[in-house]
């Protein structure tokens, strides 16, 4: 058994606090707050001990796993300070809201002989996978045209829920950094490396938030592919997220990841099972509907905010214990800030951005964030 904490007693950390107590392989000891009153309450909860010091947390309990649920921009100093007290590091998504952020994360796991990685549970999901093997088959040809539609709503109250959200500062960013990261994990982990981008974002209707509600991109992808992202948070009550993928053979496969109103992490349920909406391989049409059924009753026989949490924490356990990669690391982490940051900077030139992209260190506009 690894021995586990949490850093950060926000909503998120409760799903992950779960997690860390099912799981065989985990011995789930302590949880960080800056209030150590907060840290005190929630480890009462799931009896752990609370710490208001990282180090000292992970020095005294003999952490060898800490899991930052953090804000967005707040993930760098707890992050770099575990792996530095000798932890290894698992962020909730996104690896960080800027480049800089992410490659000093990076360079800290490397310098520090530790694994970092970041949340995608959706990467586990049945109908995901189920995509990814299709493609890594051959069964589409090649993939050459990817698209992500996210429609989903956030509401006043959401925004008020906690004091961070819907700020530059404090969030990071709007749909792209907080709502869209799964969907853009999963995009690129079908389609892979990126060209250049040249994306637009936008507030539709959420005056009284700083960041964007609406963001869409035209993608190239080295392999020639080419890709289509829409993201929003401005359709009422929400209608559905879908990832599809279209071969170079004329055959096409997608997964709905979210359908209705989208989870909220502690203020909602999933509405709907993710489920494959698209399979046209030669000879696997007809399976869709078996599949279909078999996912949405293996979904409704779990708990899917946590399970699919569980999965990949156990995967992260696993390449610990044997001194491998996990699935998602942090130079995958890495991709989806790199893929947002682009949009953010393409709106602010006009112009399609190239690939790789590295920190600016030249301006200080948050990517384009903030403007003025």
């Amino acid at each position: 058994m690894l021995r586990t904490g949490i850093i950060g007693c926000g909503k998120v950390a409760h799903l992950h606090a779960k997690a860390l107590s099912n799981l065989k392989d985990s011995d789930f000891t302590a949880v960080f707050s800056r209030t150590l009153s907060k840290a005190q309450q929630f480890g009462r909860k799931y009896g752990v001990s609370g710490y208001d010091n990282i180090s000292k947390m992970i020095s005294d309990e003999k952490l060898e796993l800490v899991i930052v649920c953090t804000p967005h921009p707040n993930h760098l100093d707890p992050t770099l300070e575990a792996l530095k007290a000798g932890a290894h590091v698992l962020v909730e998504k996104p690896l960080a809201s800027s480049l800089a952020d992410c490659d000093a994360m990076i360079q800290s796991a490397a310098e520090n002989d530790k694994k970092l990685g970041v949340i995608s549970q959706r990467r586990w999901y049945a109908p995901v996978l189920r995509v990814k093997r299709a493609i890594d088959a051959g069964k589409i040809g090649r993939p050459v045209l990817g698209t992500v539609n996210m429609l989903g709503w956030r509401d006043e109250q959401y925004y008020k829920s906690d004091p961070w959200r819907g700020s530059w500062e404090h969030e990071g960013g709007g749909v792209l950094v907080n709502q869209a990261p799964h969907q853009l994990d999963v995009l690129l982990w079908f389609m892979g490396e990126i060209d250049e981008v040249y994306g637009v974002w936008a507030n539709l209707n959420h005056p009284y938030i700083d960041v964007e509600d609406t963001a869409l991109a035209i993608i190239s992808f080295k392999s020639g592919a080419l890709g289509n992202i829409i993201v929003s948070n401005s359709q009422k009550p929400g209608i559905y997220g879908k990832i599809q993928i279209h071969g170079s053979n004329g055959a096409s496969v997608g997964v709905q990841l979210e359908g209705g109103a989208m989870f909220i992490a502690g203020m909602s349920e999933i509405d709907e099972p993710p489920v494959n909406d698209l399979w046209t391989v030669p000879g696997e049409e007809s399976s869709l509907d078996r599949w279909v059924k078999e996912d949405s009753d293996f979904f409704q026989s779990i708990d899917p905010t946590v399970y699919y949490i569980e999965r990949q924490i156990e995967d992260f356990i696993t390449a610990i214990m044997k001194g491998k990669d996990p699935v998602v690391t942090g130079e995958e982490g890495r991709k989806t800030v790199e893929l947002f940051t682009a949009i953010y900077r393409s709106q602010r030139d006009r112009k399609a951005i190239k690939f790789p992209l590295a920190p600016e260190t030249d301006k200080h506009d948050f990517d384009g964030r903030v403007v003025g």
